[in-house]
């Protein structure tokens, strides 16, 4: 039975009616500080943890919990004759009830609080509690969360005053996971922010489970989704989901990129990306969202089949209309008018997310890939390219609006799986190579793709012709270039660092192409 609680939160949501409820059952209250204010507030009786204790609250507030009237509490065996003893011995009371919740030191860190403040803001008393009431859980219930009383108290009206033992259960493995959540985000505080350790000798993480998912990348594969407890930045676990049917593991994945990759171009003109299994297929900016669409889809209307579709603007109701003319599984947008959600509303299973805003592009932040037996941790890939930097190693230079071509690949090329070649020409995704084993044939394929989009639409001629052409890495044999020239390319943009550099720019030089190096690799495996 429940006869004694120990109330000690930070967060009030819930107090008083929690209180109330146990009061009703006769269950003497006993508190600290602000939570006994405000107990006292709602009309209770409350016990002060000095008179429980004898002792008074000291040293700004430090020391108040951390006492054997306390621990003793709640760490006693009670069907253990010596604990049992040495509890009569020295008067103390049995604690059946721990609600607890934790200093906000996220929070305080997240103001931009002074070090003084966030280090005040380290809670010692309340996980030490929560660490006693947990261990003890065949006797002792313990509450971190305002989310659960509800039920805790569904608990008390089923048994006439207890709790259950499944429940004391799950209690006490959610209250650990809270713990250890805290102590990571205290512990990267320190290495990262006070110690200015980039890579921390431990790499301590906590993210809260958000759903299952109903399988993996292949059904026997079992998969969730799970968010930081603190996320960086809007995504796609902060979309609302207007229709359609429960995202599986790729379609977030694949959603995913889309997302990241349009989001580089969040404030310019209205941009569209079709992507397919992770890679994008087609990219393009316009005046209009509708003429941004049918340019990329024209970049490889094959492969956007059964695609996932993102925006850099809301979406309208003409643009919304096309999409739907092709099967499509995802489309993600930062918002949607009226017209737009009545499109897609006829197509049931399509999956709209909207979200507030775009992703920072240019965010900070670490990429982690699991190992047989380890992390690979690697700075997220935020590297920016200003024409300023660029370095021109041909005879010829690239004209305004070669320049801009290239820079667009560029930016697209940094999205696709390596080796990466990209064509552009106007703001638009002339062809597109991914993830071959060497860059001759990614850029075979890319201007193959082209070719059958000019065939498709009874272009005459392809749209590689006269565009700029972005490799990811350097060429490291003149083919994948010549291959590039082929196709009717008149500006590269590579890294360069070749041992074979020389070689690639005389060959760039006969074909009379602009060749540019930027200095940066965009690999992505």
């Amino acid at each position: 039975m429940i006869r004694r609680a120990l109330l000690s939160v930070s967060d009030k949501t819930g107090l008083a009616d929690l209180g109330k409820a146990l009061a009703a059952r006769g269950v003497e209250l006993v508190s600290t500080g602000g939570t006994a204010k405000a107990l006292r507030d709602a009309g209770l009786t409350v016990m002060d943890i000095s008179d429980l204790t004898g002792f008074p609250e000291m040293m700004d507030g430090r020391v108040k919990t951390l006492h054997p009237k306390v621990h003793g509490g709640l760490l006693a065996v009670r069907d253990n004759p010596e604990h049992a003893a040495a509890m009569a011995e020295h008067a103390i009371g049995a604690i059946d009830l721990v609600v607890v919740n934790l200093y906000p030191f996220e929070a305080t860190v997240a103001k931009g609080a002074e070090r003084d403040e966030v280090i005040e803001n380290i809670d010692i008393g309340g996980p030490s509690m929560v660490r006693s009431a947990a261990k003890n859980h065949d006797y002792v219930t313990i509450l971190t969360d305002a989310a659960d009383y509800d039920a805790f108290l569904a608990e008390l009206e089923q048994t006439g005053g207890a709790s259950t033992l499944p429940f004391r259960r799950a209690m006490a493995a959610k209250a650990y996971a809270a713990t250890a959540a805290y102590d990571a985000a205290i512990s990267q505080w320190f290495a990262r922010v006070d110690q200015q350790h980039h890579f921390p000798p431990v790499l301590a993480s906590a993210h809260k489970l958000v759903t299952t998912l109903r399988y993996g990348e292949n059904p026997h594969q079992a998969a969730a989704l799970y968010v930081p407890r603190n996320p960086d930045t809007p995504g796609l676990p902060q979309a609302r989901q207007v229709q359609g049917k429960e995202l599986s593991y790729n379609n977030y994945n694949d959603a995913n990129a889309a997302l990241e990759l349009v989001a580089e171009f969040a404030g310019k003109k209205p941009t569209v990306v079709i992507v397919k299994h992770a890679n994008p297929c087609g990219v393009a900016t316009a005046d209009t969202l509708l003429d941004a669409w049918k340019d990329a889809l024209e970049c490889d209307s094959v492969s956007a089949f059964g695609g996932i579709v993102a925006t850099n603007v809301p979406l309208d109701g003409p643009t919304a209309n096309a999409i739907c003319e092709i099967f499509t599984e995802v489309v993600v947008a930062p918002g949607a008018d009226d017209a737009a959600k009545e499109a897609f509303a006829r197509k049931k299973n399509l999956r709209l997310l909207l979200i507030d805003s775009l992703p920072d592009a240019d965010r900070a932040g670490l990429n982690t890939v699991p190992i047989a037996g380890g992390l690979l941790v690697q700075d997220r890939d935020n590297g920016k390219l200003e024409p300023a930097e660029l370095k021109v190693v041909t005879k010829r230079a690239p004209t305004e609006q070669e320049l801009a071509d290239a820079l667009f690949a560029w930016t697209v090329a940094k999205h696709v799986k390596s080796n990466a070649i990209v064509y552009a020409k106007a703001g638009v995704t002339a062809g597109i190579g991914a993830g071959q084993m060497n860059r001759r044939d990614s850029s075979r394929i890319a201007a193959a793709k082209a070719k059958e989009a000019a065939e498709t639409f009874g272009w005459s001629e392809a749209k590689t012709v006269g565009a700029a052409v972005a490799s990811d890495a350097f060429f490291p044999f003149a083919d994948g270039l010549l291959a590039a020239v082929e196709a009717g390319a008149t500006c590269v943009i590579q890294p360069g660092g070749s041992m074979r550099d020389e070689e690639v720019i005389k060959a760039a030089d006969e074909a009379g192409l602009a060749m540019v190096f930027t200095g940066m690799r965009h690999f992505r495996h």
